[in-house]
């Protein structure tokens, strides 16, 4: 049986194939610039190498029959024919308050994503197209909403609720939501695994850092708060948003420039964060560059970045009142270990204590590593995150009828013999170059 997992930004379309007998992943890849001139597919097919071919996609659902065409291809295919696909999980960010886990898609469901819309406005309407363009494609198989807010739903009142008149909440469901709900799930339980805890005894702090990034507190392994709030702006400086503003600056702004709320809302999510301070870049690896050069500007957003990071691991450890381990994750979290310096340097006070060697050496996707020193009270992990593989357990448990929510749900990553088949042979091909690399591989207690 054959999953596959769709994941549709506003001009991307990200995909997955997984072999769920074999458990173990066909193909990955992505069509980018959809919608906006000059498309391509990136395709990777197990035991090929990866291609990347031209073809314009003017809408969404160009995107999903090119995604099937290149499944399918004689040449970079990985099944015969779609019969062979039994279920299709999506990724839709914003599900509000009305859904706790994942659903199969239904009238009701897309009626809830659309009513939502003006919420994450860069981000369901394109979740939404995808739905309905792979439903075109796929008709006779069930469609699967993985929400990125669903793993939030946990927090308490005193998390989620923001102190504005309580008709804003009551009528027009004003609230904190978060987001990067499936990578927090995946990390946390990852996390439980590594220290040898039930994983609802758990307490952690999970950066998820990324172009888009945030912080999840979680208590006894269920989210307790989060950075992000009613959109992902809220928070952490970001690639191109803003994070935590003072909540008059837009209506000063407008005062002095005679912008108006979308113009605002624009630059807020799209012209700040990281390409704010530095005047025209996003990439880490691009700001570190230009910051070993002397550019003060770089310099001074890698510090603003951090310290940002700094005070939601210590609010967040006074919030928790004890942390079992500090995660870093996604993108950024993972790799940019020069970001990982800046954040874990002085944090010595509360118990944190990082070993600077070992963080360098830590930048794989391919193994879960541990930078503290033994004398950290707590333990850090860097865990690669896995999104695709909870959109298909969740997909394949709807399929099936066996789906709960998470914390009456064991996914297979929650075993301590768990292996990516995937990242165990990446892993392998890793240590020949690196053998140093085996000193900070965290192995499950």
């Amino acid at each position: 049986m054959v999953i596959l997992t769709l994941n549709c930004g506003s001009s991307s379309a990200k995909y997955q194939v997984y072999d769920w007998e074999a458990k173990d992943i066909l193909a990955v890849g992505i069509v980018e610039k959809v919608t906006v001139g000059g498309s391509f597919i990136t395709h990777k097919a197990k035991g090929k190498e990866e291609i990347v071919v031209q073809h314009d996609c003017p809408t969404h659902t160009d995107a999903v029959d090119l995604i099937i065409k290149t499944l399918t291809s004689k040449e970079q295919g990985v099944i015969s024919d779609m019969s062979v696909i039994k279920a299709v999980g999506h990724r839709v960010v914003h599900g509000g308050n009305k859904f706790t886990k994942s659903v199969i898609v239904d009238d009701a469901a897309m009626k809830a994503f659309t009513e939502m819309q003006d919420m994450s406005p860069l981000h369901n309407p394109a979740n939404i197209m995808g739905i309905e363009a792979a439903k075109k494609v796929l008709p006779n198989v069930p469609h699967c909403a993985i929400m990125d807010t669903a793993w939030h739903q946990t927090m308490p009142p005193e998390s989620y609720l923001y102190a504005v008149p309580n008709e804003w909440y009551e009528k027009y469901q004003v609230r904190r939501y978060g987001f990067h709900g499936t990578s927090f799930l995946y990390t946390a339980k990852r996390a439980a695994v590594l220290l040898g805890k039930d994983p609802f005894k758990t307490n952690l702090i999970i950066c998820h850092l990324g172009n888009g990034a945030s912080v999840n507190a979680v208590k006894d392994g269920c989210s307790f708060d989060t950075s992000m709030g009613i959109t992902p702006l809220e928070g952490l400086v970001m690639g191109t948003r803003s994070g935590d503003v003072d909540p008059a600056l837009p209506f000063y702004v407008m005062r002095k420039t005679g912008m108006n709320a979308a113009e605002i809302e624009s630059a807020l999510n799209k012209k700040a964060g990281l390409l704010g301070l530095t005047g025209s870049l996003t990439d880490r690896r691009d700001i570190q560059a230009a910051a070993l050069k002397g550019d003060a500007k770089a310099q001074l957003s890698q510090r603003i970045e951090a310290q940002r990071v700094k005070k939601y691991i210590g609010g967040y450890l006074a919030a928790l009142g004890r942390a079992d381990a500090l995660v870093f994750t996604a993108g950024v979290g993972e790799f940019a270990w020069f970001i990982r310096d800046k954040v874990l340097n002085g944090l010595e006070g509360i118990g944190i204590v990082y070993d600077p060697k070992k963080n360098e050496m830590s930048h794989t996707r391919n193994t879960e590593t541990i930078i503290s020193k033994p004398e950290s009270k707590i333990p850090i992990y860097i865990i690669p995150t896995d999104e695709e593989l909870v959109m298909t357990e969740d997909a394949y448990a709807l399929m099936a009828g066996t789906y709960d929510i998470h914390t009456k749900f064991t996914y297979s990553f929650q075993k301590k013999d768990y292996v990516n088949k995937g990242r165990a042979e990446g892993l392998k091909n890793e240590l020949a170059k690196n053998p140093d690399l085996k000193e900070i591989i965290a192995a499950a207690m």
